[in-house]
């Protein structure tokens, strides 16, 4: 079975939680280690979510005589 891409709002949403275990005085090193690479890597999908977007995003405004009308978007 193939797993499911997770959603940009998924991976803010983990990075979020990361953010706020790392902030805890209590944790220790191995932990923060641990938390500090799935944070990387959850960072890298969510960059690469952001990318595949754009490209779709440029497709949709793709004209018909094969040109790409580009416009600022609002974040």
């Amino acid at each position: 079975m193939k797993k499911e891409r997770p959603t940009f709002r998924d991976e803010l949403e983990h990075l979020e939680a990361i953010v706020r275990a790392l902030e805890e005085r209590d944790i220790d090193l191995d932990e923060a280690l641990k938390l500090f690479e799935e944070g990387v890597a959850r960072l890298k999908s969510a960059r690469s979510l952001l990318q595949d977007a754009e490209v779709e995003v440029k497709r949709v405004i793709e004209q018909a005589d094969g040109t790409i009308k580009t416009a600022k978007l609002d974040t």
